[in-house]
């Protein structure tokens, strides 16, 4: 069962905020990497931005392998197959 961690954290004069240690550890943040704000109506959902980035992708991308006919690992050796070829024939 995953369960939340919840702490609280001091808003600063410039509007920062330091994210406790366990919050930065079950994103994998470390010093430097960017994070997501996402403001839903009263609350904000943080999320590190790699990980955001990637659900963004997974998202759009949802559906597409099967338009394209891909629908098991044979298709897609077949596919990587093709693509190599028509690299190669460059």
């Amino acid at each position: 069962m995953n369960v939340p961690i919840v702490d609280n954290a001091k808003v600063m004069a410039k509007g920062q905020i330091t994210l406790p240690k366990d919050i930065r550890s079950k994103l994998r943040l470390s010093t430097g990497d960017r994070v997501t704000l996402i403001c839903e109506e009263d609350r904000v959902i943080l999320m590190n931005s790699a990980v955001y980035a990637m659900k963004m992708l997974q998202k759009e991308m949802e559906g597409e392998a099967e338009k394209a006919g891909i629908r098991n690992d044979d298709d897609v050796m077949d596919l990587v197959k093709d693509v190599r070829a028509e690299i190669e024939g460059l």
